[in-house]
């Protein structure tokens, strides 16, 4: 049966209702859409918590391990996932910059000081044969388990017990063992790293510049290498990704009893806007003490069209929507964008009205030019009202030049003047247009999550919206996209959370 078709009724008899419905709420969980525990399997999953205690540190460690694990099988099995060696820590410039200068700072000391060893009379090899066996080892990890014959010869080569003796009678041969672990790289590298290997054999640089170059190289591998492990595992992942992130999710939970509180704070909010709702006086059932309350799937369609309207600056995320907030955040950006621009587009064809009416072309060129223009709205410190004012003025002369070339006469001060008045009125949150523009995107995310078949209501866009609808059916698909993953991975726990707040369960 459907979640969305369930209905519960709450009387006197409680008890057993309670039990009728945590009944219902876990029959049908390998359906697509209409269960929440979509993700096939067979496996019956029911998520347990645990009365609060005090974390010790290694708990609290060991639970910040398993949300590490989480969000990178998370991305790795649902999106695109790649490592990037360039990226630095997210949440602060200042301390990405700090850590690349101190990064930068003790590997020039370190090269610095092996030049100074390598250059002494006679020279000092201590630095030189640590930066040796740190590549043997970087090498090794590079082969596969049966690479026997490879590793042998690696081991032969950089021999650190026969390279300390050569080096205690100044008989190490630092080029010949440059150019062997060059010509090693090449036959690990991956294609891509061809052109960086020719450029090592082909190097006149000094010795110690030569390491140097080999070790960007050799991190450029490891790059690869981990790369490529990610790609092999993402099948895996794929197959088992839901069962592993509800399970590590479980694990977090065993360890942090308060890790639903903000879940179970979201999910009630939605439940007290729906119950007024779903209990008219004039509908509510004739016999006493009984009342309709809403599906579990009618709770979670208006806790997740919510999302769409958080306010992440002031109130966190739910906890189970930590992994997907910054995706969360961008879609609000491009409904927020979208909205302004259909806003924007509405008032130009009821105020010029017949000489632009159907020209598909002068549409998709204001489009691209206002969202080119509000670029960025989203940040604190943009200027809607100042923007708009620019966007009215650019499109003044877009519309001129389109009448003109058409033999109309162009805007007159008076209805220039007028259409941005009416353009930067939009800035204001009760603006007339701007509330039915809202109302019409929410209508269409809430149709996409109340209706199982979800290809066809994507192209259904309300009337009003038809400016932005390519943009809308991709924003639409993105965001069910994140609300069925959601679901398969949270599903249990949510529906746990709906019973206690519908029949006070434990």
């Amino acid at each position: 049966m459907p979640l969305n078709d369930e209905r519960a009724n709450s009387s006197s008899r409680s008890e057993d209702q309670s039990s009728d419905v945590e009944s219902s709420l876990t029959s049908d969980q390998d359906c697509s859409r209409d269960s929440f525990n979509s993700d096939g399997s067979s496996k019956q999953s029911t998520p347990s918590s645990s009365p609060p205690k005090t974390l010790s540190l290694d708990e609290v460690m060991e639970a910040g391990r398993e949300l590490f694990n989480l969000k990178l099988a998370h991305e790795i099995a649902n999106f695109d996932f790649h490592l990037d060696l360039n990226r630095g820590p997210q949440n602060s410039l200042f301390f990405c910059s700090l850590l690349n200068a101190v990064r930068d700072n003790v590997q020039k000391a370190y090269w610095d000081i092996l030049e100074t060893e390598l250059n002494d009379d006679p020279p000092e090899y201590q630095h030189a044969i640590k930066l040796l066996e740190e590549i043997r080892e970087i090498l090794l990890s590079f082969l596969n388990p049966g690479a026997n014959r490879m590793r042998t010869q690696i081991m032969e080569v950089l021999d650190m017990d026969l390279i300390r003796q050569q080096a205690e009678n100044e008989a190490v041969d630092i080029q010949r063992l440059a150019s062997y672990i060059i010509t090693t790289m090449g036959k690990m590298c991956a294609p891509v790293r061809d052109g960086e290997i020719r450029k090592l054999q082909e190097s006149t640089d000094n010795i110690v510049t030569l390491f140097k170059e080999i070790f960007r190289v050799l991190n450029l591998m490891r790059a690869d290498h981990v790369s490529l492990t990610i790609q092999s595992l993402k099948p895996l992942l794929q197959r088992n990704g839901v069962q592993y992130e509800r399970e590590t999710f479980q694990g977090i939970l065993d360890k942090t009893p308060t890790a639903l509180d903000r879940t179970t704070a979201w999910i009630k909010s939605a439940l007290e806007e729906l119950l007024p709702a779903t209990v008219p006086p004039a509908k509510s059932d004739p016999r006493e003490g009984q009342q309709t309350l809403p599906g579990p799937n009618q709770i979670l369609n208006t806790a997740c069209l919510s999302l769409l309207t958080w306010d992440f600056s002031k109130t966190p995320v739910p906890e189970t929507w930590v992994m997907d907030e910054s995706r969360l955040e961008e879609i609000q950006r491009q409904l927020k964008l979208l909205e302004t621009v259909n806003e924007v587009l509405l008032i130009v064809n009821s105020t010029i009205r017949g000489p632009i009416q159907g020209i598909s072309s002068l549409s998709d060129c204001l489009k691209k030019m206002i969202s080119v223009l509000l670029e960025g709205m989203h940040r604190p410190d943009f200027n809607l009202e100042k923007t708009l004012e620019g966007v009215s003025a650019q499109i003044g002369c877009e519309l001129n030049k389109s009448l003109t070339v058409r033999g109309y006469p162009p805007l007159t001060p008076e209805m220039q003047t007028t259409l941005t008045g009416q353009i930067c009125s939009i800035s204001q949150k009760d603006n007339p247009i701007r509330t039915l523009v809202e109302d019409r995107v929410q209508q269409y995310f809430a149709a996409l999550l109340s209706n199982p078949n979800t290809k066809n209501k994507l192209e259904q866009v309300p009337a009003g919206l038809a400016a932005i609808k390519p943009e809308l059916i991709l924003t639409g698909k993105s965001f069910i996209f994140l609300i069925e993953n959601n679901r398969a991975v949270y599903g249990p726990f949510y529906l746990d959370i709906i019973k206690k707040l519908l029949f006070g369960s434990s």
